[in-house]
């Protein structure tokens, strides 16, 4: 079994992956304060929740948005097995064209949702990305990473606008709900942050299909994008494993 572990600054996404077929994904929160050996024991604890163990595990591939936790984590997994690991970063393999103006400063979570992409879609590509931020990313039909947009994400969002607005609640937990007019202050954050969202996203993609191709697949990802999605106009493709198929094909073609 390949475990992947993709760390974002909210979550950290486990996946345990074996002849291409995904065995467990799992969601445990980021925490900074946490050293190599606590990490361990969750890995642990979550390998075993599967019905799996440190023994199983042939091999990890590893991306991390954190840059600090990187060695960290990288510590962790060395303490589950002493099989090769891969770490996303500058000198990796990834099979992509980078367009940008400093190829090596795109972010790993990026690499892995284009490596991702790439080989379950036939380019061209926009990714959304839904996490602490969302991001969106341009893959052409020559498959060129050509670059994208960050915008603040839906719970960064809530977060400053409840901590800056005296009068507002932190909703951050209630992230649901299908009014458009809201006629409580609740149900007008919730119109917002939900279905605002979803008409960012069908106006983006529309823009970015009128830049790339009309042809192009429009996939969402990340951990909110399903309570997203119902409410967009737009054809998106909820894919909620892209990050971690792209860890594991970038760990085939680098171990």
């Amino acid at each position: 079994m390949i475990l992947t572990v993709d760390a974002g600054n909210t979550n950290i996404v486990l996946g345990g992956i074996e002849n291409d077929k995904l065995l467990f994904l799992s969601r445990i929160a980021t925490q900074t304060a946490l050293m190599a050996d606590e990490y361990a024991v969750k890995f642990s604890e979550i390998l075993a929740l599967y019905g799996y163990c440190a023994a199983d595990i042939n091999g990890a591939a590893i991306s991390s948005v954190v840059t600090p936790l990187t060695p960290v984590f990288k510590q962790a997994v060395k303490r589950l097995t002493s099989s090769k690991i891969v770490t996303v970063g500058p000198g990796i393999k990834t099979g992509v064209n980078i367009k940008i103006d400093d190829p090596a400063a795109l972010g790993a979570d990026l690499v892995c949702g284009a490596v991702g992409a790439m080989e379950k879609y036939d380019p061209p590509c926009v990714i959304f990305d839904l996490g602490t931020a969302t991001t969106i990313s341009a893959i052409d039909r020559n498959r060129f990473f050509l670059g994208g947009s960050i915008i603040p994400g839906v719970k960064v969002s809530l977060k400053a606008l409840s901590s800056t607005a005296a009068a507002l609640p932190d909703i951050n937990t209630e992230l649901s709900g299908d009014v458009l007019i809201g006629t409580n202050t609740v149900d007008c954050m919730k119109s917002g942050s939900i279905i605002g969202t979803a008409s960012m996203m069908d106006g983006m993609a529309v823009r970015y299909k009128e830049a790339i191709g009309q042809d192009a697949a429009v996939i969402a990802t990340g951990g909110i994008a399903s309570a997203i999605l119902p409410f967009c106009r737009e054809k998106f493709i909820l894919d909620e494993t892209l990050l971690i198929d792209g860890l594991y094909v970038l760990y085939k073609k680098n171990a």
